[in-house]
């Protein structure tokens, strides 16, 4: 358990230097064989598992920003169009005559672009282009941290398998030797009783260190399920790729050769470094709003009313009756005169579209005076977040230097204690063959025989967990270079 506690302790340590980030909704792949192999169940964390979908969410976020950042240099282009019935006494602009209706139309386009201000668009750009950068760094780091995890919960499960089988193991030893003493005391020749119960004393204790080994086991299949991110199955069977007769050497690279390589490659740090950057630029940005804003646009519209006519002309008529008269004696002669007539008739839409058409452009300036002081304040917060991100990355590299080097420490020790285990396990074996021996012909008693097997059991247990607790540590020295295997 404690070596657990160790595995959790890991974790801990290397999340302390994580972003965390917003939730995705995807549902989990549950599908899971009998049989499950580490390249498995990393696979299966690295789509499933809540921190990794979170961080790949903020990645994306940060990309439509970027995109966004991009498309505010482009020219802004609007349409415009309405269409509407008037009621009551209303003025005909084309003859200035008052209607109780009319139906009229109004179309327009128009646009403008930014010419400059302050190069407020250009350092927002590069500054989300490195946001978005970070961002993916945030998302390879909880990748790379998510494999980590499930590699040590992986370890742990075989660690733990290999605790439970030792305990078996050792009980089966006890057992048989109950067998044996049970039987000598049935057949009336066991000198000792005490010999029976002391044994089977020692018996009952393995099974409570069984009970113990099959529920740490457990605990340590749920944790590496929580990683996977997928329902729990106690049925599955685990891939063991670690030889039981594996041969730990001691680390070659010194803790200064791990820490330099980390620095080039451990995306946390990289991050931190982009998202200075990206301070710095949104800083140059809102320092633009100091600055005058010059844009050019334009625009082309066109009306349409139901009352609008043109005049036809007809001709000229050499005889037309002007309607007056002259009197002739006692009757009224009407008066005709040469006359051009004309007729009125209604404008069609595609006519007024086209007739009605008008354009502009023009250059508009805008020149910053007072604003509420939001200028000053944008660029003062501008200011502490840069200062912020700098601080931060600082930080980044003390972490992963202390980080380093604690890591490489625990390692050594775990090295020098698996060393001692196995000298202690080889002396203990040793023992307990001898006095096995022994206790069996009758020349010793139970206790010193006690004695010897649980030297043994403790110390055949603390091997099986330093060999794991070495592995453990030497797998954290490989994540901090960018050597993780599975």
């Amino acid at each position: 358990m404690r070596y657990l506690n160790f595995f959790l302790a890991v974790l801990l340590l290397i999340t302390s230097t994580t972003d965390a980030q917003v939730s995705r909704g995807a549902a989990p792949d549950t599908v899971i064989g009998n049989t499950l192999t580490l390249k498995q169940a990393v696979d299966y964390a690295l789509k499933n598992n809540l921190a990794v979908n979170q961080s790949d969410l903020q990645s994306q976020t940060n990309k439509v920003q970027y995109d966004q950042a991009w498309s505010n240099m482009l020219p802004n282009i609007s349409a415009s169009a309405s269409q509407q019935i008037g009621f009551g006494r209303t003025l005909n602009s084309y003859d200035y005559t008052y209607v109780n209706q009319v139906n009229t139309g109004n179309y327009g386009i128009s646009g403008s672009i930014v010419l400059f201000n302050g190069l407020q668009l250009l350092h927002n750009l590069q500054g989300n282009k490195y946001a978005y950068g970070a961002s993916k760094y945030d998302l390879q780091q909880q990748k790379d941290n998510i494999t980590l995890f499930v590699i040590l919960a992986y370890l742990q499960v075989l660690s733990s398998q290999d605790q439970l089988a030792i305990a078996k193991e050792q009980a089966d030893i006890d057992k048989k030797q109950v067998d044996r003493l049970d039987a000598l005391n049935k057949e009336g020749a066991l000198v000792l009783l005490s010999n029976l119960s002391d044994l089977k004393g020692q018996y009952a204790g393995d099974q409570v260190n069984i009970a113990a080994a099959i529920n740490t086991l457990e605990a340590s299949k749920v944790a590496l399920f929580q990683y996977m991110n997928v329902p729990y199955n106690r049925n599955v069977q685990y891939e063991n790729s670690i030889p039981a007769s594996l041969d730990i050497a001691e680390y070659q690279q010194s803790s200064d050769s791990v820490y330099k390589t980390a620095l080039d490659i451990i995306p946390s740090i990289k991050s931190a470094d982009l998202k200075a950057k990206a301070s710095q630029k949104f800083l140059q940005a809102v320092r633009g709003q100091y600055y005058p804003n010059l844009s050019f646009g334009g625009g082309l519209s066109t009306n349409y009313s139901s009352l609008a006519f043109k005049t036809i002309d007809l001709g000229i008529d050499p005889a037309h009756n002007t309607g007056s008269y002259v009197l002739n004696g006692g009757g009224k002669l009407p008066v005709y005169d040469t006359a051009r007539l004309t007729r009125n008739e209604k404008l069609s839409w595609g006519d007024q579209f086209t007739q009605n058409k008008n354009s502009y452009v023009g250059l508009q300036l805008n020149i910053p005076i007072l604003n509420n002081l939001r200028a000053r304040n944008n660029v003062r917060q501008a200011k502490i977040n840069l200062k912020t991100s700098q601080i931060n990355a600082t930080n980044a590299r003390l972490a992963l230097q202390q980080n380093v080097e604690l890591a490489y420490q625990s390692m050594q020790a775990a090295y020098k204690q698996y060393k001692f285990f196995t000298d202690q396990a080889a002396a203990y074996a040793e023992s307990f063959r001898t006095t096995e021996i022994r206790f069996n012909e009758g020349v010793i008693n139970s206790d010193v025989y006690v004695i010897a097997k649980n030297n043994i059991d403790r110390a055949n247990t603390s091997l099986a967990a330093a060999k794991y607790s070495y592995i453990f540590r030497a797998k954290v020295m490989d994540y901090y270079q960018g050597k993780l295997s599975w």
